[in-house]
């Protein structure tokens, strides 16, 4: 199975880094990216585990493709129109367009060219090449609450600070700490952040050994408060409004080099610097989503007739009508069957001529399939 972790060296020497996208703009195109997947996840009432699933398609996307040759609001709704059908919350893709045509203005929403399906259908295709197939994908959700059932301590503070933790689990999808760190080492960082600004000190929980120095010891190995801080400080930054996403700024090319657009639109494609770059101005940048609260119960994982998230209803079977005793021939007054032929001789082989030689057929039996006619 490839790897799919990467260092801080390989984050800042990415295809987009080689394009000459410098790393803060890389950042705002994924931060972008991912809160475009959230959002319209969220308004086709899809899971979490669809859109955390389609985020992470994203990142992973972007590690070995430049942000100018696709646009990242197209690759966003075939990350979220992949992630549905892995996920057993299948959606169609148009929509899925109609929903991305809703979320944005007019501007981004030329980057899905005149056919935005055709657009998302082709770019599936390479998505799934680019990724190698390899579909299954770990959240942190499952661990976060697997952890924090270990925990002691009061429990209105203990679900305060799990609540906490979830939501810094949603918001983490915005950055790259998905495809740097495991989602156990994530959810272990995430509710240790929570714990130091609910002010809820772990001191207790369930198999509680004296080698256990700390509470996250007992399920993962080898994580020191470094990593933990790391994970924190990065996902901190998102709540950090930067200059750089309020002023307007230049956006890569919007118009996809896919089969979809016309040549002559293919062709026009230039650098970032061009004129013929759209200037893009962020005028509501996309702030992190409402606290949501922990789910009891996972998404199904298997498609039945009683999951809301599956879109086609059972049609219903008609009756079919019992059909009525016939007989042969009209019913009267239309008169009644004629008696049936009585059986006849058995007719021998009548002769004629054959369009291609003047045999004839013998008396009896015709010939056999094989049977070739002697020349003349």
């Amino acid at each position: 199975m490839p790897n799919w972790y990467y260092d801080k060296k390989d984050l800042r020497n990415t295809p987009s880094a080689k394009d000459g996208i410098d790393y803060d703009t890389e950042r705002r195109y994924r931060k972008e990216g991912a809160r475009f997947i959230t959002q319209a996840g969220a308004s086709m009432s899809l899971g979490h585990n669809t859109v955390a699933t389609g985020v992470v398609y994203f990142h992973r996307f972007y590690m070995f493709h430049s942000f100018r040759t696709f646009p990242r609001f197209v690759t966003a709704s075939c990350c979220l129109f992949l992630a549905g059908k892995v996920e057993e919350t299948p959606k169609k893709c148009k929509d899925i367009i109609k929903t991305a045509r809703g979320l944005l203005a007019d501007e981004k929403f030329q980057s899905f060219g005149d056919d935005p399906k055709e657009e998302v259908m082709t770019l599936e295709r390479i998505l799934l090449q680019t990724i190698k197939f390899d579909l299954q994908v770990e959240h942190p959700y499952t661990f976060l609450v697997k952890y924090a059932k270990c925990l002691k301590g009061d429990s209105a503070k203990l679900q305060k600070m799990v609540q906490m933790a979830w939501n810094f689990v949603n918001d983490s999808l915005c950055s790259t700490v998905s495809i740097q760190w495991e989602p156990e080492i994530i959810a272990v960082a995430l509710i240790y952040l929570a714990s130091k600004l609910s002010k809820f000190t772990v001191v207790d929980w369930v198999g509680k050994k004296p080698e256990h120095l700390k509470w996250w010891d007992m399920f993962v190995q080898d994580v020191t408060l470094e990593m933990l801080e790391e994970i924190c400080h990065q996902v901190l930054d998102l709540y950090q409004s930067s200059q750089a996403e309020s002023a307007p700024s230049k956006s890569p090319p919007q118009l996809p080099p896919s089969k979809a657009s016309p040549p002559m639109k293919r062709a026009n494609i230039s650098p970032i610097t061009s004129k013929n770059s759209p200037n893009i101005a962020i005028k509501n940048p996309m702030l992190p989503l409402p606290p949501t609260e922990v789910e009891a119960n996972p998404i199904p994982k298997h498609i039945t007739t009683e999951n809301p998230h599956y879109p086609y209803p059972p049609y219903p079977m008609h009756p079919v009508p019992p059909l009525l005793p016939q007989s042969h021939g009209p019913p009267p007054p239309y008169g009644t069957m004629p008696p049936a032929m009585p059986p006849q001789p058995p007719q021998t082989w009548q002769h004629y001529q054959h369009p291609n030689a003047n045999k004839y057929y013998p008396p009896g039996l015709p010939p056999g399939r094989n049977t070739y006619y002697p020349p003349q």
